[in-house]
């Protein structure tokens, strides 16, 4: 039996996390959000972390136009918190799963961005991020892992294909930007995958989860970061269009649109794109394109109206 704690429990990926591993075979899972638990109370952090195996931390400050204004409360939430978990783990022995972002990188690149790319935050929220990455890095060089992800969407909580659906109620048509390119992943996927990371990560079997597991099955995944996102690319306008097609609606309605038309505190990166050497590499199955994930996440939450 495999002891997983989940920070950050009560969010949208860490909802989605909980209801994976719930279902896992050899899994006994410890689901942690607050007021029960608050990352950046180190003490709390070290009772909480002691006598689990694995750590996924999907706590953290989410609100990145907020931290241009608060950067200093950001980074004690991504950076110091992170870093609780980290010691805390490196005292028990425990192996943590720590969510980033595509946010750690300029957003110049014009090809995919590697795992060892140069990162260069443009906003507050990826400098908050960037601190607890290095956190991870210095203390947990051996049992740490970091996982890139990108424009995540879900069942639970705010995200951009829930907010577009209830958009296209009142709305005949939606002005949306075309001018940012990235990789519409499906948090519930996330999830999956992280399961699968975090039991090769145990050098353990996965049973019965050999479609995710791959080559995992046979041995464990190295320490260190991982982009986590699903495959090809889109813009914001193409993920819309992709949304009403899939909802039954007119793709007509959405309206390309630059980024200047809709001014945010935060610089958004304008290439959020991830490669992915090191996923396939460590012999776990990549995700799938971001278009047949989308029609696969409308088919299991009842998205289509």
């Amino acid at each position: 039996m495999t002891r997983w704690l989940v920070t950050g429990a009560g969010g949208m990926l860490g909802r989605d996390m909980v209801s994976v591993l719930a279902g896992a075979r050899d899994v006994d899972v410890t689901p942690l959000d607050l007021p029960y638990l608050d990352i950046t109370d180190s003490h709390a952090v070290g009772d909480a972390v002691a006598g689990h195996d694995v750590v996924v931390n999907t706590a953290g400050w989410t609100d990145v136009d907020g931290a241009e204004t608060a950067e200093a409360a950001a980074t004690a939430v991504n950076g110091a918190g992170v870093a609780n978990l980290a010691e805390a783990c490196r005292r028990s022995g425990a192996r943590l799963l720590h969510i980033s972002t595509d946010y750690v990188f300029p957003g110049n690149a014009t090809a995919p961005v590697p795992e060892d790319a140069p990162t260069g935050p443009v906003n507050a929220y990826g400098r908050s991020k960037l601190v607890g990455e290095r956190a991870v890095l210095e203390l947990l060089p051996d049992r740490g892992y970091i996982v890139r992800t990108a424009w995540l969407y879900g069942e639970h909580g705010r995200n951009f294909v829930t907010t577009l659906l209830r958009l296209a109620a009142d709305r005949e048509t939606i002005d949306v930007v075309d001018d940012q390119r990235g990789q519409p992943t499906w948090s519930y996927a996330l999830a999956q995958r992280l399961e699968a990371l975090g039991r090769a990560a145990q050098g353990r079997a996965a049973q019965g989860r050999a479609a995710l597991d791959g080559a995992a099955l046979d041995g464990g995944a190295p320490a260190g970061i991982y982009h986590v996102t699903a495959a090809g690319s889109t813009t914001w306008c193409g993920l819309a269009r992709a949304v009403f097609d899939e909802a039954g609606l007119d793709p007509g309605r959405i309206r390309p649109t630059t980024s200047e038309r809709f001014p945010r505190p935060a610089r958004r990166p304008a290439y959020s794109v991830l490669g992915h050497e090191r996923w396939p590499a460590a012999g776990l199955t990549p995700m799938t394109d971001w278009r047949s994930m989308l029609s696969e996440a409308f088919v299991r939450l009842g998205f289509r109206t």
